[in-house]
């Protein structure tokens, strides 16, 4: 499998006061393209900050992320933020959608910030299959507070998807939801990298939402401790990746 995403030897200091704290103390992993790749630890394990990382969204102290062959480091910040823009989907467990838009605007909202018309010809396709996949067709007229919160979710995931990014990094999508609605977004996004070959890093503390991944990769204290290979599959229980995760103590 060809790698779309790389991260070699990253490290992240932040500077506290007087203190300096390692979030990243030396990480290099590797996502192939099509490939849903789950990031699963606790709270402070540096799960965020590696995420945050390889979207380019910040910069490793040391280390570098390569991403479609290009290391982000050595971008302007003017080509990194295009690079987000056109390549990558952000979903965050805020849903971030604008209020007085429907659905069908906030997810073709990419394109109006582009400057494009996402109501003609294929950007309109687009859109529209952006809604059926995450299941809300029919209510492309609904506004964020006529929708539960799972809806707005999905149109949180729709609208990263409409671009057709080469990579989606979703961090705690389902934080904020239970456990059907957390399923259901959890579907959407399994659903179009089985079927539309998305690429997917997901970063989770639970082990229900990592059991979609065809691969775990557990981190503590700033450092990938485990790898756990699932595989591609159509049966999502956690129950094996529960099983070997008490295995090696977590």
């Amino acid at each position: 499998m060809q790698p779309i995403l790389e991260a070699h030897d990253v490290t992240k200091v932040y500077d506290l006061g007087n203190q300096q704290v390692d979030a990243l103390r030396g990480v290099s992993l590797s996502v192939g393209a099509g490939e849903f790749v789950a990031l699963m630890g606790p709270s402070g394990s540096g799960k965020s900050t590696l995420l945050q990382m390889l979207g380019g969204l910040d910069r490793p102290t040391t280390g570098s992320v390569v991403f479609e062959g290009r290391d982000l480091a050595k971008l302007s910040d003017g080509q990194a933020s295009k690079l987000r823009r056109d390549r990558t989907g952000f979903v965050f467990q805020a849903f971030n959608l604008i209020p007085l838009l429907d659905v069908r605007e906030n997810v073709g909202l990419p394109f109006t910030i582009a400057g494009t018309n996402p109501n003609r010809g294929e950007l309109k396709e687009r859109v529209r299959q952006a809604i059926e996949l995450v299941e809300l067709t029919g209510k492309e007229k609904h506004r964020p507070d006529q929708l539960s919160t799972g809806e707005q979710q999905r149109v949180a995931v729709a609208r990263a998807l409409v671009t057709r990014p080469s990579i989606l990094l979703a961090d705690e999508p389902t934080g904020n939801l239970d456990y059907t609605t957390g399923g259901e977004l959890l579907h959407a996004l399994w659903k179009s990298c089985d079927g539309d070959g998305q690429t997917i890093v997901l970063v989770t503390h639970d082990a229900r939402a990592a059991a979609y991944a065809d691969r775990v990769l557990v981190i503590g204290e700033g450092r990938i401790s485990d790898e756990i290979v699932l595989g591609r599959r159509l049966d999502h229980s956690a129950a094996p990746l529960i099983a070997r995760l008490s295995q090696i103590g977590l």
